[in-house]
């Protein structure tokens, strides 16, 4: 297949994409009771534009599938037909079918023949329901005058001939002949009015353009009907009808780009970025009488950099409305599931965040938003009792705070039961006490194999997903905290740096080697007292830190640093925290804070344990970015009172 083809069938499936999730949303938007026949006509058009893509390019299974769908929204648009929660339903799992076959061909993913089929025979069976309807509205067909529209086109691609033929198509009769010059000219046998032509039209070509009016019924077609074929292949490939954009008469607003010439820009700036910074630490020291002008240029390169470096990051950046356009329908399907009635509700769906970062965190997401559901929003006979609503809140929020972004997930369900999960981790084996406070407990139910749940379903109770969920924001350089009040709810809040590819750090020495320790993790630095650090048998060196001993974990043992080895007492100790652990880590120096360009060590070179990645810093040289998680998972965490040493 020519790259030329490739691209094509690219743009389908990109559009179909965008067709069915714009679908589902306004889908999950409809009342029966109050229908909005704007929705019903854009859920129609999205149907439409998918069938004619498909049909066109020989994917007879979608084109099958959105036949009969378009067939009943169609009937809904004449208003033939009442919406019941019945069709929502059953149009919500032709999305559902249309996505697997478009996966099917777009990514060789397998395609569940039997449920296709059973899709079929539903919608077809709604179908045939409508009886008198139907019957009504074929005859009302029949009886229709059959009009030939002459449509006179302009210049155009064959490929936006062949795709407006195959759209026009869909409305009756077709045959292309010559016009002026090489100008082709459709004949349309069709009961349509020309407004709903010069509509389908809109979708590939500027209407306007179009010289088109009614033909008396004499006229015959001055030729024969051709095959206009684009491609020499079983295949005709147009170019997709999702975009409504007249051919060279409107400037579109946005280009698709791929995510690898992305990555390619921002890498390329990002060594431009370590190329300013050796320019300006060269010229630090330069006499500014003497070298104005060229410190007042390395001054001005510096700002058009940092300027240049955002612009470029931003493209990567995408809204959070890509990750919570898809939970309204994993709420309603499971609340209907388990017999609760849950309104979800989105706030800073505009709020964006890097790409990498927002495809990693669907995931957790989707946990927590299932555990809210399941475990946290009670039965509403239980919520009215409580003297609450019937229908529970389930929110979820985006916001900016600093360099980071913070997503909630709120529920004014029952509420985390302090005394059921402290019983439940002794159970377990786990360390607890009654003293612990509330902050402590909660993080409980984060740990390996926890569950409260008193039966094992297909919804949770495994014991398996909120340690996952806890790990995997943690390798984003994300913490996650728990905030909860018994009988009014809980919000499980998650802290995320706006992209990984630039760390907000500090640089820190020990020996003669420079490390960065992402800032997102360091609490605080201090100089112990000889007296504050003591070897545990079994637990290693620890350092006292007002009453709490941590372990201490010593850079120049752990990765073999040679030169004189100071005590901790003459160097510096930094306090970390991550996974809910915390240790100190002994250097020798605090060299400064900087944001750094994370450079991949693993595809450079290969993966160090202890190391996330490296940079390049100002004087060119290389520095390891410590992984603190890793750092921190090698250590045991000691219980016990400052007195008992």
């Amino acid at each position: 297949m020519s790259m030329e083809i490739s691209q094509f069938f690219q743009v389908f499936f990109d559009e179909a994409d965008e067709l069915l999730a714009e679908a589902e949303r306004l889908l999950l938007g409809l009342d029966p009771a109050c229908i909005d026949m704007d929705d019903i006509d854009a859920i129609f058009r999205a149907a439409h534009s998918i069938k004619g893509g498909a049909a066109t390019f020989g994917l007879s299974d979608m084109t099958g599938v959105t036949h009969v769908l378009e067939t009943l929204l169609d009937r809904l648009r004449k208003s033939e037909m009442g919406l019941t929660a019945a069709h929502i339903d059953a149009f919500l799992r032709s999305k559902d079918v249309l996505k697997m076959q478009l996966d099917g061909h777009r990514h060789g993913h397998p395609v569940d023949q039997p449920a296709v089929e059973s899709l079929l025979g539903e919608l077809h069976a709604m179908a045939d329901e409508q009886g008198v309807a139907v019957v009504a509205s074929e005859v009302g067909a029949a009886v229709k005058t059959m009009k030939k529209i002459r449509i006179g086109l302009p210049d155009m691609a064959a490929s936006d001939i062949q795709s407006l033929s195959a759209e026009l198509g869909l409305l009756g009769e077709i045959v292309i002949i010559e016009g002026e010059g090489a100008r082709k000219v459709f004949l349309l046998d069709t009961t349509e009015s020309i407004d709903d032509i010069c509509a389908i039209c809109s979708f590939v070509i500027d209407p306007d353009t179009l010289d088109i009016h009614e033909e008396p019924a004499s006229v015959a077609p001055a030729q024969p009907q051709q095959d206009y074929e684009i491609f020499d292949l079983p295949l005709a490939l147009p170019t997709p009808k999702a975009a409504p954009a007249a051919a060279g008469t409107v400037e579109s607003s946005s280009i698709r780009v791929s995510i690898e010439k992305v990555d390619q820009l921002i890498n390329l700036v990002g060594e431009l970025v370590i190329t300013q910074a050796m320019i300006e630490q060269r010229t630090h020291g330069l006499d500014p009488m003497l070298y104005e002008k060229l410190l007042n240029g390395v001054s001005q390169l510096t700002r058009n950099t940092r300027h240049l470096q955002e612009a470029v990051m931003s493209i990567r950046m995408m809204p959070m409305d890509y990750v919570f356009s898809r939970f309204p329908r994993m709420v309603r399907d499971l609340s209907a599931k388990l017999g609760k009635k849950v309104e979800l509700q989105t706030q800073g769906a505009a709020t964006e965040l890097d790409k990498g970062l927002i495809e990693r965190i669907i995931d957790p997401l989707t946990h927590l938003i299932r555990n809210s559901v399941d475990h946290g929003i009670e039965m509403p006979a239980a919520r009215k009792a409580a003297g609450k609503d019937d229908v529970g809140i389930l929110t979820l929020s985006a916001a900016h705070r600093g360099g980071h972004i913070v997503i909630e997930v709120s529920d004014d369900g029952g509420g985390l039961q302090r005394e059921r999960i402290l019983a439940k981790a002794a159970q377990q084996g786990l360390a607890v006490s009654d003293a612990m406070s509330d902050a402590e407990v909660w993080q409980l139910i984060f740990a390996a194999g926890f569950s409260t749940a008193e039966a094992v379903t297909d919804v949770s109770g495994r014991g398996v997903g909120m340690d996952v969920v806890k790990r995997n924001i943690a390798a984003l350089g994300g913490q996650v905290e728990v905030r909860s009040t018994h009988g009014r709810g809980t919000t499980i809040s998650i802290s995320l740096p706006l992209t990984l590819a630039i760390v907000d750090g500090m640089s820190i020495k020990s020996g003669e080697e420079i490390y960065i320790l992402p800032l997102n993790y360091v609490l605080e630095s201090l100089q112990p007292l000889p007296t504050d650090v003591s070897d545990i048998p079994g637990y290693g060196t620890v350092v006292k830190v007002r009453g709490d001993y941590l372990p201490l974990i010593s850079l120049q043992q752990e990765f073999a640093i040679t030169g004189d080895g100071r005590s901790p007492s003459e160097g510096i100790v930094v306090i970390l925290e991550a996974d809910g652990k915390r240790a100190a880590i002994q250097i020798d120096e605090l060299v400064g804070q900087q944001q750094v360009v994370v450079k991949n060590l693993e595809a450079n070179y290969r993966r160090v344990t202890g190391v996330s990645g490296a940079t390049i810093l100002g004087d060119g040289s290389v520095a390891l970015i410590l992984d603190v998680s890793a750092l921190l998972r090698g250590t045991r965490q000691l219980v016990m009172p400052a007195h008992a040493a």
